[in-house]
C-alpha cells in the first residue's frame, strides 16, 4: 500500500484540481490548495518562502498590479491583440443592454432566471382589438386584391387611420393606442396572415421611425406637435437612412447637413441627401432624415463636424424629391428612393433640438437595438402559422395514388419542420417580446430574433410550397403562398442583411457586447488603466479554466453533471444547453486569444459562433414556453422536435469551430477532441418524432388550433382559406367511411376501385347508409372545388396586366412623372 501512495496522492490531487476548475474558485482559493498540496511532501522552508511569494503576487491586487498586470498590459498594447474600436463601433456595442445572451458568454447559464423571465399574455383590451379591428381590416381587402391594384384599398387606408394602427405604440396621452410591444406584435402577426403589404406598411410607423425617435429623444415641443398627428395618420412618416453607398454600413451615410445663420439671424440647415429603399418615403408627409452634419463656424458649439444627426423634414419642403418608387419583389407596399438638394429647415428640426445634434448614430442604434427583434418576428410568426395551417389542410384534401398526400413520408419530413419552426419562432417571438416589454433593450437577442425568425420563416415558406405543388405556383385569388414566398427575401435583406447580421452583429459585437469581462479589458488597455485591466484580466482567465474544464466533463457525460431545473421529458435539454454554453463560452474565448482582433475578418468562423449562440437562445425561448404554457404534454412533439434540431445545428457549428479554428484544428487528434464526434451534442430528430409533429398539422383539434392561433382565418367558403379549411374538416369526417369502402373492397364485396367512386355502389348494397352517401359526396365536392388552380383566358390574363400597366402607379415608376 505504501508503495502505491504516491499515486494516490497524484489521482486525488488531480480529480481536485478538476473539480475546484469545474466550480471556478478564484484565486485564493486556488492558493488555499496549492498550499495544502504542498504541505503533503513536507517541502524545506525555502520552497515555503517562494510559495507564499507567489501567492502574495497573486492574491494581493496592488503587487499583482505592478509587478504582473502593468507587464501584461504594455504586452497586449504592443501585439495590438484586442480589436481597436472605433465610435462608431462603440455605439453600436453600448447600445441597448445585455439580458440572457450574457449567460451563454458566461458558459454557465442560470436556468432559473431564464425561466422566471416574463412570459406575456394578451389582455383582453387587446384580444378584443384582435378580434374586432384587426378582423375587420383583414376582411376589407384579399392579398390578390391588394395586389391587383398595388396598393391598399382606399378604405383600409381610411380604416387604419380611424382605428389609430399607425399609432399603436404612441402613448394615448398623444392620442395613439399606447400599446405594449406584446400588443404590437399580435396585431402584426395577424396582419402578415393576411398581407405582407399589410405589415410593411403599418410596421415602419410603428418600429424604426420618427415616432419612436421623438417619443425618446424628443423635445417637448416636437412631441406635442407631431405625436398626435402621426397617431390619427395626419401625418405619414418614413425614416431615410440607407444610401447606395451606406446599407449594413450605415455609419458611412454621405448625406450632409451644413449649419448656417440666415438672414434673420436665426440658424439653419442646408440639407442634400440621396436615399434609397424608404418605406413610406412616396407617400410621406414628414421624412426623418439620418444625415451627416458639418458646422464650419462652430455655430453649435460642438465643433466643426458633430456628427451622423436625425432631423424631421416636412416632405412638402422645396428641394425634397419623392415622386418615385421601388418595385420590391412586386409586392405593393410603398418603398421608395429619396432625393433632397439644398433642402432648408430651421436648427430646432433636430429631433432632440441642439442638444442631440451629433448623437444620430447613438439615437438609432438605440432604437434598433429593440426594435428589429420586434417586428420580424411578428411577421414571421403569421406567415409561418398560416403556412401550417394552409399545408396542413392542403396535405390531407390532395390526394395521389388514392391516398391523401400527408400520408407519404416525403410530405411528413417538410410538415414537421412546418410545425416544429412554427413552434420555435412564435416561442422567440414571445419570449424577446417580454423582454423589452420590462424595459431590455437586448441588441445582440434583437439580431438573433431577425435574422433566426426570418431564415426559418423562409425555410417553412419553401417546405409549404413544395408541399402545395402546382398549386402553390399558380397565382389568383385562390393561391394562398406564392405572394409570401415572393416577398421573404425582403424581411432577410432590411434591418441588417442576414448574412451580415449573422457573422458581424450576433458575434462579432455579441463578444465584446456580452462577454462578462472582454468590453472592460477592451476599454482599459486603451486607457492604460491597470487596475480595471487587472480586476477584468485574471477574472477572465479563471472563467477560461472553468468553462475548458467544464466543457470536457459535461461532454464526457453528456451534461448529467449539471441539475436540471424541471422534472420530465424536456430536462434533458437544459442539461445539454449547460454542456453546449460551457463549450461556446470556452471555444469563443480560445478564438478570442488566439485570433485577436483578426478574429473580426475570419467571418465564417464568427457565423458558426453566431450559429451556436443564436440556437442556444431559440432552444432557451422554446423550453420557457413550454413551461409557461402549463405544460401542455401533447404539445411535446413541437418541443422535442425544435430541441433537437437546434441541438444538431450547434454540434455542426462546433465542428466547423473545430476544424477551422487553428488552435484547435491543430489538435484535432487529441482525445479530448475526439469526444466531440464521439459524443455529440445532437444529432437530427428522428422520422418517428417528425410524423407526430406532422399528425398535428393534418389533425383538426386544439394542438392545431393552439399552434396557429391568433390569425385570420375567415370562416365562409368564398375564400380560399375557408374552403381548403372546410375541405380538412370534411376529409376527416368522412375517413371513417371511406374506410368501410375499402374494407368492403378487400372482403370482395365491392369491385377494386378509388372508394370515392364507389359510393352508390356501396349505398345500394347496405354498405354505408344514406347520410354517410351524402356526407361522402359533400366531402368530394368540396375536395374537388379546393384543389382547383386559378386560370384566365388569355383576353383576361392580358387586361389584368394591362390594368397593372396602365396605373398611375406603374407610370411613376417606369417615367418618374
Amino acid at each position: 500500500m505504501a508503495d502505491g501512495r504516491p499515486e494516490i496522492i497524484a489521482l486525488a490531487t488531480l480529480s481536485l484540481i478538476i473539480l475546484l476548475g469545474y466550480i471556478g474558485v478564484p484565486l485564493w482559493g486556488w492558493s488555499l490548495f496549492a498550499a495544502a498540496v504542498l504541505s503533503l511532501s513536507h517541502p524545506p522552508i525555502w520552497i515555503w518562502s517562494l510559495f507564499l511569494v507567489v501567492a502574495l503576487v497573486f492574491n494581493v491586487p496592488w503587487l499583482r498590479q505592478k509587478l504582473l498586470t502593468s507587464f501584461v498590459v504594455k504586452t497586449l498594447q504592443n501585439l495590438k491583440i484586442f480589436p481597436k474600436i472605433s465610435e462608431t463601433e462603440k455605439a453600436a456595442i453600448e447600445a441597448g443592454n445585455v439580458w440572457v445572451d450574457g449567460e451563454f458568454f458566461a458558459g454557465k447559464p442560470n436556468f432559473e432566471r431564464i425561466l422566471n423571465e416574463p412570459y406575456p399574455q394578451l389582455t383582453l383590451d387587446i384580444q378584443a382589438f384582435l378580434d374586432g379591428p384587426v378582423e375587420q381590416v383583414c376582411r376589407m381587402a384579399s392579398d390578390w386584391e391588394i395586389y391587383q391594384r398595388q396598393d391598399l384599398p382606399p378604405d383600409v387606408w381610411t380604416y387604419l387611420k380611424q382605428e389609430r394602427f399607425f399609432g399603436m405604440m404612441i402613448p394615448e396621452e398623444y392620442g395613439g393606442l399606447g400599446f405594449s410591444n406584446l400588443a404590437y406584435s399580435a396585431v402584426m402577426a395577424k396582419l402578415a396572415s393576411r398581407s405582407f403589404t399589410h405589415v410593411a406598411t403599418v410596421g415602419v410607423t410603428n418600429s424604426l421611425g420618427p415616432a419612436k425617435l421623438l417619443l425618446r429623444y424628443g423635445t417637448k415641443e416636437q412631441r406635442h406637435h407631431y405625436l398626435p398627428r402621426l397617431a390619427r395618420g395626419e401625418e405619414i412618416p418614413c425614416f431615410a437612412l440607407t444610401e447606395p453607398k451606406a446599407g449594413s454600413d450605415a455609419a458611412s451615410i454621405t448625406s450632409s447637413g451644413v449649419v448656417f445663420k440666415g438672414e434673420d439671424d436665426q440658424l439653419y440647415l442646408k440639407l442634400n441627401w440621396n436615399k434609397r429603399y424608404i418605406t413610406l418615403g412616396a407617400i410621406a408627409t414628414i421624412l426623418g432624415l439620418a444625415f451627416q452634419l458639418h458646422d464650419p463656424n462652430n455655430l453649435l458649439g460642438k465643433g466643426e463636424h458633430p456628427g451622423i444627426t436625425c432631423a424631421l423634414i416636412p416632405t412638402e419642403t422645396s428641394g425634397v424629391i419623392h415622386n418615385r418608387r421601388h418595385d420590391p419583389m412586386g409586392v405593393p407596399f410603398y418603398n421608395s428612393p429619396l432625393e433632397g438638394h439644398d433642402v432648408i429647415v430651421p436648427i430646432g428640426q433636430i429631433i432632440g433640438g441642439i442638444e442631440q445634434a451629433g448623437q444620430g448614430w447613438k439615437m438609432i442604434m438605440q432604437t434598433l437595438a429593440a426594435g428589429r427583434g420586434i417586428s420580424f418576428p411578428a411577421t414571421c410568426t403569421g406567415v409561418t402559422k398560416l403556412v401550417a395551417r394552409v399545408a396542413g389542410a392542403h396535405a390531407v384534401v390532395r390526394k395521389q395514388f388514392g391516398l391523401s398526400i400527408g400520408r407519404f413520408e416525403g410530405v411528413e419530413e417538410p410538415l414537421a419542420r412546418i410545425g416544429g419552426f412554427t413552434y420555435m419562432i412564435d416561442a422567440a417571438r414571445l419570449y424577446t417580446c417580454g423582454a423589452v416589454d420590462q424595459g431590455e433593450q437586448p441588441a445582440v437577442v434583437s439580431a438573433i430574433a431577425k435574422s433566426q425568425t426570418t431564415e426559418l420563416a423562409r425555410r417553412v415558406v419553401l417546405d409549404g410550397m413544395d408541399i402545395l405543388g402546382g398549386a402553390g405556383i399558380c397565382r389568383g385569388p385562390r393561391n394562398l403562398l406564392a405572394n409570401i414566398y415572393t416577398a421573404m427575401p425582403i424581411a432577410i435583406t432590411v434591418e441588417g442583411a442576414n448574412i451580415l447580421t449573422r457573422s458581424l452583429m450576433i458575434f462579432g459585437q455579441g463578444a465584446i457586447r456580452s462577454h462578462p469581462y472582454i468590453y472592460d479589458e477592451i476599454l482599459a488597455l486603451e486607457q492604460s488603466d491597470v487596475a480595471a485591466f487587472d480586476q477584468a484580466f485574471w477574472s477572465h482567465l479563471g472563467l477560461i479554466v472553468r468553462n475548458g474544464v467544464r466543457a470536457g466533463l459535461l461532454c464526457l457525460t453528456r451534461g448529467r453533471l449539471t441539475r436540471s431545473p424541471v422534472q420530465g421529458e424536456t430536462a434533458m435539454y437544459y442539461r445539454k444547453l449547460a454542456w453546449a454554453a460551457a463549450t461556446f463560452a470556452n471555444f469563443s474565448d480560445l478564438a478570442m486569444l488566439s485570433l485577436g482582433g483578426s478574429l473580426k475578418r475570419r467571418e465564417k468562423l464568427t457565423g458558426r459562433f453566431a450559429d451556436m449562440l443564436a440556437w442556444m437562445y431559440l432552444g432557451s425561448a422554446t423550453l420557457r414556453r413550454f413551461e409557461a404554457e402549463g405544460q401542455q404534454v401533447k404539445d411535446l412533439p413541437l418541443v422535442h422536435w425544435p430541441m433537437q434540431y437546434a441541438f444538431s445545428q450547434i454540434q455542426k457549428a462546433v465542428e466547423g469551430v473545430i476544424y477551422n479554428l487553428p488552435i484547435l484544428s491543430a489538435g484535432l487528434r487529441h482525445p479530448i477532441l475526439g469526444l466531440w464526434r464521439l459524443s455529440p451534442l445532437g444529432t437530427e430528430p428522428s422520422d418517428e418524432l417528425g410524423h407526430q409533429v406532422s399528425q398535428i398539422l393534418l389533425m383538426p383539434g386544439p394542438e392545431r388550433d393552439r399552434l396557429t392561433r391568433d390569425i385570420y382565418l375567415p370562416n365562409h367558403t368564398e375564400e380560399a382559406v375557408g374552403r381548403l379549411e372546410e375541405a380538412l374538416r370534411l376529409s376527416v369526417q368522412t375517413a371513417s367511411i371511406l374506410k368501410t369502402i375499402k374494407n368492403a373492397i378487400a372482403r370482395g364485396q365491392l369491385p377494386p376501385s378509388k372508394p370515392s367512386q364507389l359510393v352508390d355502389k356501396a349505398l345500394e348494397e347496405g354498405i354505408i347508409n344514406t347520410q354517410e352517401a351524402r356526407s361522402l359526396q359533400k366531402a368530394e365536392i368540396s375536395r374537388s372545388n379546393t384543389i382547383q388552380v386559378d386560370s384566365f383566358t388569355l383576353e383576361e390574363y392580358q387586361q389584368r396586366d394591362a390594368i397593372a400597366v396602365d396605373s398611375p402607379i406603374f407610370k411613376q415608376v417606369v417615367t418618374g412623372s
